[in-house]
């Protein structure tokens, strides 16, 4: 048996930056946040060869005086924590003071760095000589690493090439710069200018850093969200259900600016969008969440991307709340999209590829179909079709301006309603959106019913972990109120005697033990809704207008305005689109009008 002995100091430190240091991209992550957390106002990282040659990043922030320079790559040495009690307020992105001497561990690292009010700066070389050196006219730091794992052989060979190791910095870069706005960055690749972000001060240039960054089509489907409560404030955007991705590699969530993943809240996001949201596909986001740094650990992970909240059911609902209100909040003048016409080259022209126009139902209009003339012509039919949805209209009955879906003036193959609204063609698929106005009235009226429940001829019994059973015996009426009549028979078993009655042909026994585990893991369920929403879209799906079926001009103005008063009415219960505007100037350009 081998003896036991102390390890060498160095290997310590090897084997700690492995904690720190995966690849390339941690130690950017790293060196970035120092700076950010010195007040930096510009950074700028500069890579060579994916950041496995060479990795430099500057900033403008405070810098490093003279005789810190040595201890700022010793272990455990730090300017963010004094006494144990600051581990309860942390405001900084870096506070453990490992980053620098786990990098300069498996590196060659060198260090520059002038203070304010110094004539010039310091530079700490690899070899851990200190010499003045010049330094531009401005404070700040420069900190450059050479040779990433050039004495660890066995870490550097499960580096992948780099390209691989560039798409890992350009990713963790888009996100820095995303999460501090208000900050400038540049990104150099082999000595190529990849980004160059100027500070955002507003809510429009912000837009155009995540234009930049993530694409303009992503941009151009934001919704802006800006709510507060109880010391709890999320700003940023989510993008429209429409614009959805296969991955998740658009969702970007920060706490207090610190890049964090946590279940909770991407538990929260994936509920406020179940209704909206195709399936299989995820939604996009840029979100920030700020709140008292009292009710946050992030002192649970050496890389600091994950965190702890104190009370997790208070931000879960929050987030959930936020974005549901929203996402159903969202005006159909949000919803102006491209234009969905296949297109073909023609010499030198692109121009749509139109077939022979047959199956479209044109009513008799006149000129001035749109005119507020025709609106009060129209309501009083509209009331008679709507009364019994006890609909207020007194609003409607006062309009003097075209509605946001405009009016109907044909229909196309019993599919499509087509309509002229102030900015020109609005096409509206009529099952879809039907089917979205029942299922969201069948969801309103299930909300003001209580849970029926419909007693077991047979009750059953499950054998369950003991924290289950504590959970089950602690929370007889939660149960209740989904519907459960549910009881603890002995230290690790219950009996099930009632069920949701609308959930009676459903696999119970794996239902109730998805239940107990979200609640174990989040503190509550919402299991039991979502077999209902399922239910009630199935129902709403068959009870919808179905296709082929001829409506009258009437019939057809009246699902728009239901389109219009229906929240989510952008999607149908499936995620897909319900219906999309071409405005005039896009149908211009298809017909060069004007050109």
């Amino acid at each position: 048996m081998p003896r036991i002995q102390t390890l060498s100091s160095h290997l310590i430190n090897q084997i700690a930056a492995g904690e720190v240091v995966e690849r390339p991209s941690s130690v950017v992550k790293e060196l970035v946040e120092n700076s950010l957390d010195a007040g930096a106002e510009s950074i700028t990282v500069e890579i060579e060869s994916g950041g496995t040659r060479l990795i430099r990043v500057g900033d403008d922030g405070c810098g490093i005086g003279k005789d810190e320079l040595k201890i700022a790559i010793a272990r455990h040495t730090t300017s963010k924590l004094r006494e144990l009690g600051d581990l309860e307020k942390i405001d900084t992105l870096g506070f453990r003071g490992e980053a620098l001497p786990s990098i300069a561990s498996v590196s060659r690292l060198s260090l520059i760095s002038r203070e304010k009010n110094t004539e010039h700066g310091w530079k700490l070389s690899a070899n851990r000589e200190q010499d003045p050196v010049p330094h531009p006219s401005s404070p700040g730091t420069v900190v450059e690493v050479r040779e990433l794992f050039y004495n660890v052989p066995a870490r550097k060979k499960f580096l992948r090439t780099e390209k691989t190791e560039y798409r890992h910095i350009e990713s963790l870069f888009k996100t820095l710069a995303l999460s501090h706005p208000q900050t400038g960055f540049k990104l150099i690749h082999n000595q190529k200018v990849i980004y160059q972000l100027r500070t955002a001060h507003n809510s429009e240039a912000i837009q155009r850093r995540i234009s930049m960054l993530c694409g303009k089509p992503f941009a151009e489907s934001l919704i802006e969200i800006n709510v507060e409560i109880e010391n709890h404030q999320l700003s940023g955007w989510v993008a429209l259900p429409t614009f959805n991705r296969s991955q998740a590699d658009m969702q970007y969530f920060f706490v207090n600016q610190r890049i964090i993943r946590d279940k909770t809240v991407g538990h929260a996001i994936r509920q406020a969008y179940q209704d909206v949201m195709f399936h299989g596909r995820h939604p996009a986001f840029v979100l920030s969440l700020a709140m008292d740094s009292r009710q946050l650990d992030v002192n649970v992970h050496p890389q600091k991307n994950e965190v702890r909240f104190r009370d997790s059911r208070l931000v879960h609902d929050f987030l959930y709340r936020s974005l549901h209100q929203a996402l159903a909040g969202v005006q159909p003048e949000h919803q102006v999209d491209s234009p969905a016409f296949a297109l073909h080259q023609a010499g030198d022209s692109a121009w749509p590829e139109v077939s022979q126009q047959v199956g479209i139902r044109f009513h008799p209009a006149t000129p001035d179909s749109a005119s507020p003339a025709r609106v009060r012509d129209q309501t009083a039919a509209y009331i008679s079709l709507l009364k019994s949805d006890n609909l207020v209209l007194d609003a409607f009955q006062q309009e003097q301006q075209v509605p946001p879906l405009g009016y109907a003036i044909a229909q196309l193959k019993g599919i499509y309603i087509l309509a002229e609204n102030e900015a020109g063609l609005i096409v509206v698929d009529m099952h879809a959106a039907h089917e979205r106005i029942v299922y969201e009235r069948m969801k309103q009226n299930a909300a003001h019913e209580d849970v029926i429940s419909q007693p077991l001829l047979v009750p059953f019994s499950l054998s369950v972990s003991g924290a289950e059973a504590d959970l089950v015996e602690d929370n007889q009426i939660m149960f209740a109120h989904l519907g459960f009549t549910v009881e603890r028979l002995g230290p690790e078993q219950i009996r099930v005697k009632a069920i949701p009655a609308l959930l009676k042909n459903s696999d119970t026994e794996q239902l109730i033990r998805d239940v107990l585990a979200d609640f174990l893991e989040y503190g509550h369920s919402d299991r039991i809704q979502q077999h209902e929403n399922e239910l009630l879209s199935t129902m709403a799906c068959h009870a919808s207008i179905r296709a082929n079926r001829l409506l009258s001009i009437d019939e057809m103005n009246a699902l728009l305005r239901d389109i219009e008063q229906t929240e989510r009415s952008g999607q149908c219960n499936h995620g897909r689109p319900t219906w999309k505007q071409l405005s005039l100037d896009q149908l211009d350009k298809f017909f060069k009008r004007g050109q």
